[in-house]
């Protein structure tokens, strides 16, 4: 058990949450045309998480963006990153009032060790297509085609935005396939900027509260 705000956290509760969250997740393309695409991002002063969503039109152009500011002491824990930031980001997406047709999370989809990473959880519990975006790869490994597999199975993919950038790493969040949720990264980032625009506007906009909240 860990200490979380004035809760003790049973880690094992909060796994059986993850799976049965990872039960409901739809890997195939159940969103639709996409014509807005959306992307969050967190940062942190202190014990406050600060969730910024920004939604762009599909020439990248800015059309909603919305901040919010939770409090919350749950320590970073690979895997559990949900219980970090996910309430803000809950927040933040509820004030929306063009929601997104399509999301980028920064964090991973389905490629997590129980499947249900902060990108699958949010969809399963907005409701939303979502596209996982990591920096770091939790598991599996990379073939040949830039696939990340475990065992037989792949569950995401490695990109570069150009070719001896750093890989981000791609997974289905909620209700896209991992080949569309490739192509929406690769048609929606833009050099010099290896993360997708949408992911990369909600950042500095994070960044931006948070400077803010700081002074």
């Amino acid at each position: 058990r860990i200490r979380a705000g004035p809760f003790m956290m049973n880690i094992e509760k909060l796994k059986e949450e993850q799976l049965a969250a990872a039960r409901k997740v739809i890997t195939t393309d159940d969103a639709g045309e996409i014509r807005t695409i959306g992307g969050c991002d967190c940062a942190y002063v202190n014990n406050t998480v600060i969730a910024a969503v920004v939604v762009c039109d599909d020439k990248l152009k800015i059309i909603e963006k919305q901040v919010a500011a939770v409090e919350n002491d749950f320590p970073y824990m690979p895997g559990l990153l949900y219980y970090r930031e996910g309430r803000a980001i809950k927040e933040a997406f509820s004030k929306l009032k063009n929601r997104p047709d399509v999301l980028l999370v920064d964090g991973n989809g389905i490629l997590h060790p129980l499947r249900c990473g902060l990108a699958s959880h949010l969809g399963v519990e907005l409701d939303q297509a979502t596209i996982g975006v990591a920096k770091t790869r939790l598991l599996g490994k990379e073939d040949e085609a830039g696939n990340i597999r475990v065992g037989s199975e792949i569950i995401g993919a490695e990109f570069k935005a150009k070719e001896h950038a750093k890989p981000i790493y791609v997974s289905v969040g909620h209700k896209v396939s991992l080949e569309r949720a490739v192509d929406i990264v690769q048609k929606t980032t833009q050099p010099p900027h290896k993360f997708p625009e949408p992911l990369h506007l909600a950042h500095r906009l994070a960044d931006k509260a948070r400077k803010e909240m700081e002074k």
